[in-house]
């Protein structure tokens, strides 16, 4: 029984999960989420937040069906179990659907909790569960979102936030910026930069061997060769040739309506977005429900769902875990495509072979045994 126990904790990866805002969602998509046991068949769920709210929103959602494992640290969570740490231990006041300091002081809490032990490998992966950008903003968290945090935790300059789902993977490149810096924010080293971001991910997290970007075009129309602006002329399609010089398979720039008007997404692996709502506006109408915040270019896998602390239904067992499920997926398969890929890229021959598998000794040519 021992020796199963742990062969169940060498195969499933161990998912770090921050609470996130505790006013909103959080808590029912991840109780609805494990209500399901398979979920235990793939991986081991580390919890990061307050056993007490945890309790507080079985009971008022009458959850009955589950039970979480309170441990210290995640190097001793159950495999079969749905486990949680306690990142704040004393009575907290919970108030549905509303901002709260608190909330986003414990929602920071928790996040940076996971990501030490993330740093120090005692989880696998993490998928946050939404935060308010309001009431997370402190003095000590000065970040848009759990995106800059992450890359500034990191110490990572070329990350990616990609939006993903089943057949559409949108990047991002200006992210959380007002639309009237959005102009003077874009260089052709920056499209460059975030185009091999992308290529490397679809790559290597994605195992799409020679993966089709497409870029799409700043101005309605892609610009119509100048007579909308000229960002395309002079900077984006400038960016795509280099791409392609480098051997990617770039192209564009695409108008954005007809491109996801047409389905002309479909025939790409990923789809590089100027700004914010360029990218999220057709991605949450095409994959609302099942999709996937992940951030490219970190060296540990992170993902969220593709939706905020939804307030409005908050504490109504209304929410859909649909979003946060495709996260946990992702966030394994990701993991898993990781370690292959590490596996295949390692040179199957000691240096210095001789072809036979065996080592040589290079200063008399002979087999070392």
């Amino acid at each position: 029984m021992i020796k199963n126990k742990e062969k169940d904790k060498e195969k499933k990866v161990r998912v770090g999960i921050s609470h996130g805002d505790f006013n909103g969602i959080s808590y029912e998509i991840i109780i609805k989420t494990f209500l399901d046991k398979r979920m235990m068949q793939i991986l081991t769920p580390v919890i990061y937040g307050s056993s007490k709210i945890a309790s507080y929103y079985r009971k008022t959602l009458n959850y009955t069906d589950i039970s979480f494992n309170l441990v210290r640290k995640a190097d001793l969570a159950n495999p079969n179990r749905v486990n949680i740490i306690n990142c704040y231990d004393q009575e907290v006041k919970i108030e549905i659907g509303k901002l709260s300091e608190k909330a986003g002081e414990l929602a920071v809490l928790a996040l940076e909790k996971a990501v030490s032990d993330l740093m120090h490998n005692s989880i696998d992966v993490l998928v946050t569960a939404p935060i308010n950008k309001k009431s997370i903003h402190s003095e000590s968290f000065l970040f848009p979102g759990h995106t800059e945090y992450l890359a500034n935790k990191f110490n990572t300059t070329d990350y990616l936030m990609m939006m993903v789902s089943e057949n559409l993977r949108i990047g991002i490149i200006t992210g959380h910026i007002p639309l009237k810096d959005v102009s003077a924010a874009i260089t052709e080293d920056l499209i460059l930069r975030k185009v091999r971001i992308m290529n490397e991910s679809l790559i290597k997290d994605f195992a799409i061997t020679k993966p089709r970007i497409a870029v799409l075009g700043l101005n309605p129309h892609a610009g119509d060769d100048g007579v909308i602006g000229n960002e395309e002329i002079e900077i984006i399609i400038p960016a795509i040739k280099r791409a392609y010089d480098e051997g990617i398979l770039c192209f564009g720039p695409y108008s954005a309506d007809g491109f996801f008007g047409s389905a002309n997404y479909t025939k790409f692996d990923g789809v590089i977005s100027l700004y914010h709502d360029q990218g999220m506006l057709p991605f949450k109408t095409l994959a609302f429900g099942t999709g996937v915040n992940f951030t490219a270019g970190l060296p540990y896998v992170r993902t969220s769902p593709a939706h905020g602390t939804a307030f409005d239904i908050a504490g109504k067992k209304k929410a859909s875990p649909d979003s946060f499920r495709e996260a946990l997926y992702l966030a394994v398969n990701i993991f898993k495509n990781r370690k292959i890929y590490e596996e295949i890229s390692k040179n199957p021959l000691p240096i210095g072979g001789n072809g036979n598998g065996k080592k040589t000794d290079e200063r008399n040519n002979n087999q070392v045994k």
